[in-house]
């Protein structure tokens, strides 16, 4: 097998499978690429989901490296706004419905 980031030869039982779309588990109609383990060590292993399809969107022709960064940073930071209301305090289905339970049922009193 080649790793897929530094480009060394390993044997199969010492390298590690890579699934771009971070779903190895799930085997179905897939063909793996492989990593060294020195470089499986040095990557993330936090779920990526939506992350291909974040890439795509942001991409295009003659786009530098620079520009591209921007964007990407730009989108994962209106993604957080999203998820955690715009000043960052989370948001409102953060508190479960025992919270407003809870609250109702002191004001009746």
């Amino acid at each position: 097998m080649v790793c897929i980031a530094c480009g060394d030869s390993v044997l199969r039982e010492d390298a590690r499978e890579y699934d771009k779309e971070g779903d190895r588990w799930n085997r179905r109609d897939k063909e793996f690429e492989y990593l060294c383990a020195d470089c499986d060590d040095e990557i993330s292993h936090q779920p990526r989901d939506g992350l291909e399809s974040l890439i795509l969107s942001i991409e295009s022709d003659g786009l530098s490296t620079e520009e591209f960064l921007d964007r990407y940073a730009e989108a994962v930071a209106d993604d957080a706004d999203d998820r955690t209301g715009e000043g960052g305090a989370g948001s409102r289905s953060d508190r479960g419905p025992s919270d407003r339970t809870r609250s109702d049922r002191d004001r009746d009193r």
